[in-house]
């Protein structure tokens, strides 16, 4: 009987694959026309030859230099301040949110602190160069300006819903915002664009592409996983579940916890590396700085070092978006303008340091330019050349990274949940907010089992659109938000803000 049961059970899972199988195939072919046609717009070539420059990043560039001189430098000038509201200095009684600036600032960081940080420097510098890093250091730089505006934006304009919880982000503030500019056709429009880019987006960016790659790098560490790869799926599903299921205050909560641990893990094991080679550490920084001005054996020249760092920091921070102002808008401060401060540090900790971290490890290990690593430079195996760089200082290094990898992923997958969500009830309603999450937590099982990577590309293109609607509210109520920079800046000089908190106490 119990060879019976098992030569059944074989015959089953057999035919469940195969089902599988078509079905993955049929998704695939479909998305891989949508795909072309997506990417014809969102990845548009502006220059007529090499390098190539994506209208995307252009837009999201053009924007972070914009937003940088429209409020003077913001993102340096305010940086001091804004590290003393996250410690909790400026707050008051008056604050009004769900979760506390650290806390909304956490949430954001877990969605953008990812897969991107490993595997994506990894590509844009065997591409662009050890130039690629000063220039994604650059763009995080300004990309802090960007964040700081969405921020701002979604506390101005979010509301209480009537079941109490707050609704905020770049779907309120373009319906609300361009609504009082004289066009809410327009405003309204563009609001259910983003929520839908979102919602479509998470389903696969932030679910489904966080548990496949994932699952990758610990594949390599546990066999267990690589025979039953939907036991992984599984177990990603229930935790992300139980944090997913108690809303934002949950998430938050977990944010708080595992974005520093997290942080710190990786960053420590970067660090290491460095230290291991630190009479290295010269020649590359050298060859980041002078090569991002006059790249070797590099596509495009110095434009094309520029590109390939621009992209990694745009993709990588999400800055231009809209993502991250959903979050941020529950936060509970008194003055708009306070939260968007605390956005500023959300590309420099993705960008700034992390990515650098990772670029330095690249750079300074050689795997960005080793013969014997073409193949895995030529499939775009980002994580896995990472991988290589860590395994040169030890064997049990990429188990470090293994856990890494894991933990961004579920980190992002949590914060994505909230985002979808929040867009899905805006669209459909808070009744109907569990059905989101049910959806939401399928993806996370079928990535482990199912292989339709032009359904995870499509949703990536989505996740890039969104920056098209939002930059354009940013655009418009850009006025706005200066003047309550400047009335913000004017009381704290003037000391009312120390006050505010002194007469709470």
């Amino acid at each position: 009987m119990g060879r019976a049961r098992k030569i059944a059970a074989g015959l089953l899972l057999c035919g469940m694959s195969q089902a599988a199988c078509a079905a993955d195939a049929a998704l695939d072919t479909m998305f891989g026309t949508v795909n072309g046609l997506l990417a014809q717009v969102i990845f548009f070539d502006i220059f007529p030859g090499e390098p190539s420059m994506p209208l995307i990043v252009a837009w999201l560039i053009v924007a972070a230099v914009f937003l940088t001189f429209r409020f003077n430098f913001v993102n340096l000038r305010m940086m001091r301040h804004a590290f003393r509201v996250i410690r909790g200095k400026y707050h008051t009684a008056d604050d009004r949110g769900e979760v506390t600036s650290f806390q909304a600032l956490s949430t954001a960081l877990s969605a953008t602190v990812g897969l991107g940080n490993i595997a994506g420097v990894a590509i844009a510098i065997s591409i662009g160069g050890p130039g690629a890093t000063f220039w994604m250091i650059i763009a995080g730089l300004l990309g802090m300006s960007t964040k700081f505006t969405e921020a701002s934006l979604a506390q101005m304009y979010r509301e209480v819903r009537p079941d109490g919880r707050l609704m905020g982000g770049a779907m309120e503030y373009l319906s609300k915002g361009l609504a009082e500019k004289g066009v809410p056709r327009t405003g309204k429009t563009l609001a259910i664009l983003f929520a839908l880019f979102t919602i479509l987006g998470s389903f696969g960016a932030g679910s489904a592409f966080q548990v496949s790659q994932s699952m990758g790098a610990v594949q390599t560490q546990i066999e267990f996983f690589r025979e039953i790869p939907i036991a992984y799926g599984l177990l990603m599903a229930i935790a992300i579940g139980l944090v997913i299921i108690g809303g934002l205050r949950r998430i938050a909560h977990v944010a708080e916890a595992v974005v520093p641990s997290m942080v710190i893990i990786y960053v420590c094991a970067c660090l290491w590396i460095i230290v291991s080679n630190a009479a290295l550490v010269p020649d590359a920084l050298g060859k980041i700085v002078l090569e991002a001005f006059s790249p070797i054996a590099v596509a495009g020249g110095m434009v094309g070092a520029l590109v390939q760092g621009f992209k990694r920091a745009a993709f990588s921070s999400e800055a231009g978006l809209g993502s991250a102002a959903i979050a941020h808008s529950a936060a509970s401060v008194k003055y708009p303008v306070r939260q968007g401060l605390v956005a500023l540090y959300e590309p420099f900790i993705d960008t700034v340091v992390i990515c650098t971290m990772t670029a330095l490890v690249i750079v300074i290990t050689g795997v960005y330019n080793a013969p014997e690593y073409e193949s895995i430079r030529a499939a775009s195996q980002g994580a896995t050349l990472t991988s290589v760089a860590f395994a040169t200082v030890s064997d049990w290094f990429p188990a470090i990274l293994a856990l890494s990898v894991v933990l961004f992923a579920y980190s992002t997958a949590i914060s994505w949940s909230y985002y979808g969500e929040r867009c899905w009830v805006y669209l459909f309603g808070e009744r109907y907010s569990i059905l989101y999450k049910a959806i939401f937590i399928g993806f996370v099982v079928v990535a482990s089992v199912a292989s339709a990577s032009n359904l995870v590309d499509f949703t990536d293109l989505l996740v890039l659109s969104m920056a098209f609607p939002n930059l354009v509210g940013l655009y418009v109520l850009s006025g706005k938000v200066k003047s309550a920079l400047a009335e913000y800046e004017t009381k704290l000089a003037s000391g009312e803000l120390d006050r505010e908190v002194t007469s709470r106490k």
